[in-house]
């Protein structure tokens, strides 16, 4: 009979060593050298992101990637160059993180939600944007009375000194940022995709008219990505996390982007602003939401402005 094979040894932990330089001027990794990580989660690509972010806090980024590649059963994560990838794109584009001095700190109020990193599209330091941010948003498919009451709405908050805040979408969110740049004032759109192409695609001049004009373009997801239903929720909750109060001008239920934001910054407690709805189907988002007691009317812009005060 054979003998019994010998269990073979565990993997030794990733030794200490320096960190590799920071790319592209970027904070570099804590104190040289870095301490071992700790073992990574046996399936390390799919964890959520709170196990991600856990090691982060104490281990260099470069110590905790290599340790969940070693320890990857999937082998899935062997295939990707982080590295590389992170230098490419920062040619164009900038990668934040929760430790550096940019961070939008509203973002904590996601708490173990709260992204790892944003894409960042743009000069501006994000804190000077998300301080006043304020969020206009509604259908794409906007009725031409919504249309000329976002142009009134966005240019009274983008004049008050708030930054205006939407997607790139057709209808009220584009209507909101061109009105606030007819202003002269920034403003700071979300996209549900990579930043290397607009969402839609029509808008694409938009994603260097908006940084050029002192504002920025941000995501929660690296250049490539297409947008989907999944990033199409995620960037709703990011949009709503960003600004202090949504200006909700007509939305239908259940159906647009805009009430996945408006009920984000709900259960956010940020003030949902909205407008009285005008007869018909197009903004019974709208009416529903003031029913619900979880929105305040604002019939013009000067009540707006109180509530933001």
């Amino acid at each position: 009979m054979p003998p019994a094979e010998r269990a073979p040894d565990p993997a030794p932990p990733i030794a200490a060593a320096a960190c590799p330089p920071p790319l592209h001027g970027g904070t570099p990794c804590p104190a040289p050298p870095c301490p071992s990580a700790p073992p990574a989660p046996r399936s390390p690509s799919t964890s959520p992101p709170h196990q991600v972010a856990a090691p982060l806090a104490h281990h260099c980024a470069e110590d905790v990637w290599q340790n969940r590649v070693r320890t990857d059963a999937t082998g899935r994560l062997a295939q990707y160059k982080p590295r590389e990838e992170l230098a490419n794109s920062q040619l164009t584009y900038r990668f934040v993180i929760p430790s550096d001095d940019e961070w939008p700190a509203s973002l904590a109020d996601l708490g173990p939600h709260c992204p790892l990193g944003l894409w960042v599209r743009g000069h501006e330091q994000l804190p000077r944007l998300t301080a006043r941010a304020v969020a206009v948003t509604g259908n794409r498919n906007a009725t031409a009375q919504a249309l000329r009451r976002t142009k009134a709405f966005a240019t009274a908050v983008a004049e008050a000194g708030h930054t205006v805040t939407a997607t790139l979408s057709y209808g009220v969110d584009t209507t909101a940022h061109r009105a606030a740049a007819r202003s002269g004032r920034a403003t700071l759109a979300v996209l549900p995709r990579g930043l290397d192409r607009a969402h839609p695609h029509d808008h694409a001049q938009m994603l260097t008219s908006i940084p050029a004009s002192g504002g920025a373009v941000i995501s929660l997801f690296k250049p490539g990505t297409p947008a989907s239903g999944a990033t199409l929720r995620a960037s709703a909750v990011l949009l709503a996390a960003l600004v202090r109060a949504v200006v909700l001008v007509e939305a239908l239920d259940h159906a647009e982007a805009a009430m996945h934001t408006a009920e984000a910054a709900a259960g956010l407690h940020r003030p949902v602003l909205a407008l009285p709805p005008t007869g018909g189907l197009r903004a019974d988002g709208n009416v529903r939401l003031l029913a619900e007691q979880r929105a305040v009317l604002v019939p013009d812009p000067a009540h707006a402005l109180a509530v933001l005060r």
